[in-house]
């Protein structure tokens, strides 16, 4: 969220995206504790209800992770206490704080939810008793039915894309069990799962209508650009196959979506969450990578409107330095700044259009190349590179890579060359 007031010319900073990273120096003045991470609420901590709570040993060993407020540990929580409601009431206090001074601000909220452990409170999931006793498969095709009467997917180019076969053993390749085939004590287990993410999902947009809310008893509210996106698709994160037992001990006899237990939403339905889309986190296929942003610009963005143009996470920077009229430093405080990536999405925002930046990825040896519409995929469990065209296969149901080896070789070419660029220097 960032207050879109004309810059100030004097000497300050741009916050920067990363912990510790160097923020780079700029003519334009924004509120520094407002914008900057390491000052506001740090939550390394899984847990929603007691972030000091250490992992369980099935998972991370025990580990007790790190939660803090600026330079200040914290290691006991009230009884009451939402890590969620937590980041939203720093939000707002902060918003309060900054937007009254008359000058620009950057407030990043990094919420947690809906990551694992499955941890929401009573009331949020009492909403979503009973929703999802159809399944997984019969979540997936409801949603897509109703992407498709919403205009968000073009029905001749995006189809729903089947469950991907389990190939290996990589631990995120994952068979998708029906529906039907599981027991009754089974089904009921994984709708609570789902109703506990849900919950989760639920508490995180009644918070955001909170700040929001704020926003608006501010008077900034027409005059701030406000963004919201995920980080990746949807998570099926899973426990091992040899710290299964465990797992199941863990939680014997805790309703899932209590603090004292450590659940997922598990394989298929973190699966079925990305509609249309194949895979999930850690795939580098649309499902694991693809994500919405949502803006919301009064004065600047038509509501209401959609794009399909592509951007990333590395856009973010230039559209920001752009907006504070910054400029990009080379150095700050004695260190060189590393030069910036990605393109300002300022054009595809005010309506018109941006040349497609080529992007990569790569995660877990899985990686991706694109460039325009066309996108080639290393899947790591058949350890093949495979080719799609986004404008005809929204979701990658057909592998063009035979009948194109030219292409594939010369954008795997272009893959490495970003690859060995950041550090990757085998497969």
């Amino acid at each position: 969220m960032s207050s879109a007031k004309e810059p100030h010319a004097r000497k300050g900073s741009v916050p920067g995206g990363a912990h510790g990273a160097p923020r780079p120096a700029s003519d334009a003045v924004y509120s520094d504790e407002a914008s900057s991470g390491e000052k506001m609420r740090d939550a390394s901590s899984e847990y929603f209800f007691n972030p000091a709570q250490p992992d369980p040993e099935f998972y991370n060993g025990g580990l007790v992770r790190h939660f803090a407020h600026n330079a200040e540990t914290i290691t006991s929580f009230p009884e009451a206490y939402y890590a969620t409601d937590a980041f939203t009431d720093h939000a707002i206090a902060t918003l309060e704080r900054y937007a009254a001074t008359g000058r620009p601000f950057f407030l990043n909220i990094n919420y947690t939810a809906p990551h694992f452990p499955l941890h929401a409170r009573e009331e949020d999931m009492a909403r979503y008793r009973g929703q999802y006793r159809g399944g997984y498969e019969r979540l997936r095709r409801d949603r897509y039915a109703r992407q498709i009467r919403s205009g968000l997917f073009n029905p001749n180019a995006a189809w729903l894309s089947a469950a991907d076969a389990k190939a290996s053993d990589f631990r995120y390749d994952n068979d998708i069990v029906p529906w039907t085939d599981l027991d009754p004590d089974t089904r009921r287990l994984e709708e609570a799962r789902m109703e506990a993410y849900a919950a989760m999902v639920d508490r995180m947009d009644q918070g955001i209508g909170r700040v929001m809310q704020a926003l608006e008893a501010s008077g900034e509210a027409d005059n701030t650009i406000v963004i919201f996106f995920s980080d990746n698709g949807g998570c099926a994160s899973w426990p091992t196959e040899d710290v299964e037992p465990e797992f199941v001990n863990y939680n014997e006899g805790i309703p899932v979506g209590d603090g004292r237990g450590y659940e997922f939403v598990g394989k298929a339905w973190g699966w079925a969450q990305n509609a249309p889309f194949r895979r999930h986190k850690v795939w580098t296929y649309e499902g694991g990578i693809a994500t919405p942003m949502i803006v919301r610009w009064p004065e600047r963005v038509a509501a209401g409107t959609l794009t399909r143009q592509p951007g990333h996470v590395i856009d973010l920077m230039p559209t920001f330095v752009e907006l504070a009229g910054a400029e990009y430093p080379q150095t700050r405080e004695g260190r060189e700044v590393p030069p910036m990536e990605g393109r300002s999405l300022l054009p595809i925002w005010e309506g018109g259009r941006r040349e497609a930046p080529d992007m990569g990825w790569a995660l877990f040896s899985n990686y991706a190349w694109r460039e325009g519409d066309r996108k080639i995929v290393f899947n790591r469990s058949r350890q093949e590179w495979e080719l799609y065209d986004l404008k005809g296969d929204r979701t990658e149901t057909r592998n063009l890579a035979k009948q194109n080896p030219a292409e594939v070789e010369r954008m795997v070419a272009a893959w490495w060359k970003w690859a060995e660029r950041c550090g990757i220097t085998k497969m």
